[in-house]
């Protein structure tokens, strides 16, 4: 059992930052590396930055103690072989819209567990995530929903004042021809 063991300092703080990013991410993405070339994964990481998402690869041990700390023990028996963890800091489904984007031009990273908004999905989740719309597209509807009251009563009263312009304008031309 790892947590039985006395570890150094240094890598208690490793624990310690680990645990702070899982704590602090809107979203965690475990994810198999292997097989993928320096540069696909410097591209990878590149276009996760843009998207606020922190990528790192990290001592399984040690994001295993951090999981247990944070509890979230769905992800230990997942921490296994070559893993690298991607935080979604700020939009939770930015990770998967960027890896599933990368994903088309390449096989790899292979999810294999995601943590969302606190909750443990499995792998095959990656899809449905990343289909979900950004807090600013959902924002833009809600206020598009709360708006269209107010727009179409705006319209109904200009109609009627339009309507009553119409017929003064019509009254006052029969009013100048008689």
């Amino acid at each position: 059992m790892p947590d039985a063991r006395v570890i150094s300092s240094d890598k208690q703080e490793a624990v310690a930052h680990l645990v702070g990013k899982l704590s602090s991410a809107k979203s965690v993405f475990l994810a198999d590396y292997s097989g993928l070339t320096v540069e696909a994964i410097t591209r990878l990481r590149r276009n996760l930055r843009k998207s606020n998402v922190e990528f790192h690869v990290s001592k399984n041990t040690l994001a295993r103690l951090a999981a247990q700390q944070v509890g979230y023990q769905d992800l230990i028996p997942h921490l296994e072989g070559p893993t690298a963890l991607a935080y979604g800091m700020g939009d939770p489904a930015a990770p998967a819209k960027v890896i599933t984007e990368f994903l088309k031009t390449n096989e790899k990273p292979k999810i294999k567990a995601i943590i969302f908004e606190g909750k443990y999905f499995e792998a095959k989740s990656l899809e449905d995530i990343a289909k979900l719309p950004t807090r600013e597209q959902l924002l833009a509807r809600l206020l598009g929903s709360l708006n269209a009251p107010v727009t179409g009563l705006a319209n109904s009263l200009s109609g009627i004042i339009r309507k009553l312009a119409y017929a003064l304008n019509a009254v006052a031309d029969s009013k100048k021809s008689s």
